[in-house]
């Protein structure tokens, strides 16, 4: 029997023939399995290691790049931009972006994505490193509780981002005027915040105003503290010089805030951060004790009032108490003409305590003693008058005064609101009486007069006519006859010249007859006798000092 069990003849018939094989692995494969467990393992820890995915959208792709832009928080790198897409709506730029490991907080509802670029705005220039190292995004975590995947990007950096301590605040304004998203709020002249946003109002008749006010200075903002625009130049004239008044360069060109609590406010407390405050135009508005409640009157003028505008101010005895709102053209059917009715905002609080003596007068309470109090007024002549405040401008005002003789009028404390009887200002009166002038200038024969003068000229004209023609001639022929005779007379009265010498000779006879009579009556003066009796031999005149001797005084008195 062979051994083999491969030979045919040991095999039997109707028995299985089992064989056995041995499987061989080569070396090679070793290699494509080894990579594959390391690919699958870097897999596994890139998928344990990955960030949250989110999306941004942005009105635009300026400056953003896929797999190169990347998303910083505080100049570290959080995040890339992994792709770009178009929303469907094709308005916007919606921006792929990985986040890095531990980036949950860029998740939260209230987080804020923007891309840095280079910006110049009301708080100066930004973004000037990006010229070089190139756009990213920037990131701002929230403290929200609630999370998201899909967020709008900011098209401008946020005035305040997350861990800034301080507190937000809200002002109430009519108009935004210069102030804008970054403007600074000063406190006495330091800058100590910003401006963070702005909207209407829910009604839109004014202006919502968010300012952030840096720590430790927010502790400055107290429940009186006065919030005022500091924009511009306040420019005044006033009796003691001129004066401008400007916060910094800044606020002139940017606008800017200003606030401060008022040096008689009893002791303030910081206010709560959310406070709403009144943002008052100027300082001098900011800084003046509280108008209290305004009430409504009305005026009715039979005048032109071109040059008053609305919130022109309305004065009682030279104090401003209040400002005009309203300034309406009305008919009447008697007249047919058209007055105009004034609408006024008058503060009763800044008549001081001249109003709580006043009112401690009347009987009654709220609105009934004012109107008391009024009414007490126009009877003593309180009567309203349009005044000009500006010659150069023609700027109008409101001046609240009395005038004694102005007529009585029926004046309704009933009525709501107060109608305040009026006057004619000085400027329309001097208007009138101009008028009246040139009224009786006008009923002058300016004709008849014209016709006259031009007669009298005509006149005038004929008689210089003949004075040219005849007159002047004859003057200018007398006038040379009296030049040559000045010529004669004065060669006649030359040096050396005969009619000289006998005037010289004819005034020297008369100079000693002068002294003759002078002598004479010095003589007389002593001896009036001498008239009658004659002079005797022992009276004889002495010597004077003009030369004359008693000899000749002698022979001139014989």
């Amino acid at each position: 029997m062979s051994d083999n069990p491969y030979d045919p003849a040991s095999t039997r018939t109707g028995e299985p023939d089992i064989r056995q094989r041995r499987v061989r692995i080569s070396l090679v494969w070793l290699v494509p399995i080894v990579a594959a467990l390391v690919g699958l393992s870097m897999v596994v820890q890139n998928w344990l290691s990955a960030g949250p995915q989110i999306t941004v959208s942005f009105l635009t792709a300026e400056g953003l790049e896929a797999n190169k832009t990347q998303v910083k928080y505080k100049n570290v790198v959080i995040g890339r931009v992994t792709g770009i897409t178009l929303s469907e709506d094709r308005t916007r730029v919606i921006a792929n972006i990985e986040l890095d490991q531990g980036s949950e907080a860029f998740t939260r509802e209230d987080a804020q994505f923007w891309v840095v670029r280079p910006r110049i705005g009301a708080s100066g220039v930004s973004g000037v490193d990006t010229l070089l190292s190139g756009s990213f995004i920037g990131a701002d975590p929230g403290d929200a509780q609630g999370t998201q995947r899909e967020f709008i990007g900011l098209e401008e950096p946020p005035p305040v981002t997350f861990g800034v301590e301080g507190k937000r605040f809200t002002l109430r304004t009519s108009d935004l005027g210069s102030l804008g998203v970054g403007s600074p709020i000063y406190y006495r002249r330091i800058p100590v915040g910003q401006v963070v946003s702005y909207a209407l109002s829910d009604d839109g008749k004014g202006v919502v105003v968010q300012i952030f006010v840096n720590a430790p200075y927010d502790d400055f903002v107290t429940s009186d503290t006065r919030f005022w625009n500091a924009s511009g130049v306040d420019v005044s004239l006033a009796a003691d010089g001129f004066k401008v008044n400007t916060q910094s360069l800044s606020a002139i060109l940017a606008g800017g805030i200003a606030f401060r609590a008022p040096n008689y406010s009893p002791d303030p407390e910081p206010a709560a951060e959310g406070r709403a405050f009144q943002l008052f135009n100027d300082m001098s508005q900011a800084m003046a004790p509280d108008d209290g409640p305004a009430r409504f009157v009305q005026m009715r003028f039979d005048q032109t009032l071109r040059g008053l505008n609305v919130d022109a101010p309305v004065e009682f005895l030279g104090v401003p108490i209040g400002h005009v709102v309203a300034v309406d053209l009305d008919y009447d059917e008697q007249s047919k003409s058209f007055p105009v009715v004034v609408g006024a905002l008058i503060y009763p609080n800044r008549l001081g305590g001249a109003q709580d003596k006043l009112l401690a007068q009347i009987d009654g309470d709220g609105e009934e003693r004012n109107a008391q109090l009024m009414q007490v007024f126009v009877e003593r002549g309180l009567r309203a008058q349009a005044r000009t405040g500006n010659l150069l401008t023609g700027q109008l005002y409101i001046s609240l005064d009395f005038d004694r003789r102005a007529p009585a009028v029926v004046f309704d404390a009933h009525a709501r609101p107060l109608m305040i009887p009026t006057i004619p200002g000085s400027f329309d009166k001097l208007q009138e009486q101009l008028q009246a002038v040139v009224d009786k200038l006008s009923k002058l024969p300016i004709d008849s007069l014209a016709n006259n003068l031009d007669g009298s000229l005509n006149e005038l004209r004929k008689t210089m006519e003949q004075v040219n023609g005849s007159v002047l001639p004859q003057l200018q022929s007398t006038l040379e006859r009296s030049e040559q005779t000045l010529q004669n007379a004065n060669r006649a009265m030359a040096d050396g010249s005969p009619q000289r010498q006998q005037l010289t000779d004819t005034l020297e006879e008369m100079q000693r007859a002068v002294r003759s009579v002078r002598v004479l009556s010095d003589y007389l003066g002593r001896h009036p006798e001498s008239l009658i009796r004659g002079r005797g031999n022992d009276a004889a005149p002495p010597s004077f000092k003009g030369g004359a001797t008693s000899r000749e005084l002698n022979t001139e008195l014989q």
